[in-house]
């Protein structure tokens, strides 16, 4: 990838960070952050639901020595208050968040179970054309015997919020098979303003939990209602499938691992490398193995011993095929 220029390298980029694993998993990701990515001038983000009618159980980061190691590392904590779903879900975090970061200011937001592994800065984001995560399994919908399709599930939502539907879709996959339809994982996205994504985003989440399109009387949406949102948001806002070169998120820049087991079953050597040595530092370890599947997987070997169950070349196809293993051999942690 080619140097770009420091205008070009200023985005912020934001994850949420509260109580639990994802406090530790910020940590891992923004220490890759900084090791992986020195050129980086941007701003990080961990925004932070605060306890309210929403979360009723302090939901915020209350490892100290967690908050004090990301200040250190040149993290900022906004916090943010959730009006809409809260604990009942969670996932809502990424939608509420965005309306309490700077205004105007472009942004990449990330889930935390992701590690940076090479230059963020050299990625050329291009914020008037959003897109999220193509490293996704076809979950949502779920066409019923009797009822419509795939076109005709998504096509009602495109209808309900007056979007033209025939220019999302993937003409190279065929008629009824899900990749022919703008879906994406939510683990990452971007835009040039959080607050005009953010609104979007709500403004559509909240119209199809609360008033969905009768061709979706069988769906479930929980957990699915922000990867059902998203796409409908991306296409509003002019970005699509390919507004990224590919291999570069969720390839040689970033892995979205999920959950420790899965990173050390599935991932490249080279991942694996990179996480063993941004959490090596004695100041990183001494706080990570506060959390006991980090202690265990990254500092006691079990992650190693997991990733010998494996061929990389002959994956199962199904994540959960992979999850199984790992729980009938013991190495599933979260």
């Amino acid at each position: 990838m080619a140097p770009r220029s420091a205008a070009e390298r200023s985005f912020n980029v934001v994850v949420v960070g509260q109580h639990g694993r994802l406090a530790y998993e910020a940590l891992i990701f923004v220490a890759s952050l900084r090791a992986m990515s020195p050129d980086f001038e941007g701003r990080i983000l961990i925004a932070e639901p605060q306890e309210g009618p929403l979360w009723p159980k302090d939901p915020t980061i209350r490892a100290e020595d967690v908050r004090e190691t990301l200040i250190a590392l040149g993290a900022e904590f906004v916090p943010f208050e959730a009006r809409h779903f809260g604990a009942k879900y969670p996932y809502g975090n990424k939608i509420e968040m965005l309306l309490a970061l700077p205004e105007g200011e472009p942004f990449v937001f990330f889930d935390t179970d992701t590690l940076i592994t090479g230059d963020l800065a050299a990625v050329p984001f291009d914020f008037d054309r959003p897109t999220a995560s193509l490293r996704r399994e076809g979950t949502w919908p779920e066409p019923q015997l009797y009822g419509p399709g795939y076109t005709g599930l998504w096509k009602s939502l495109y209808d309900k919020f007056g979007l033209d539907f025939e220019s999302s879709l993937d003409l190279s996959q065929p008629d009824e098979y899900w990749r022919r339809y703008l879906y994406f994982n939510a683990g990452f996205f971007f835009y040039r303003c959080p607050r005009v994504f953010g609104q979007r985003f709500l403004e559509y989440a909240l119209a199809i939990r609360n008033a969905p399109p009768v061709e979706l009387c069988a769906q479930s949406f929980d957990p699915w209602l922000d990867q059902i949102a998203l796409p409908l948001v991306i296409h509003s806002l002019g970005g699509g499938r390919d507004t990224l070169p590919e291999g570069l998120i969720d390839g040689s820049v970033s892995c979205h691992y999920r959950m420790l087991p899965l990173l050390y079953a599935r991932e490249s050597d080279r991942t694996v490398e990179v996480l063993e040595a941004v959490t090596a530092p004695n100041k990183f370890k001494k706080v990570l193995k506060g959390y006991d599947p980090i202690k265990r997987m990254i500092y006691q070997g079990r992650g190693q011993k997991a990733r010998a169950l494996f061929d990389r070349e002959n994956l199962p196809r199904k994540e959960q095929a992979i999850r199984n293993r790992l729980k009938s051999n013991g190495y599933w942690m979260r």
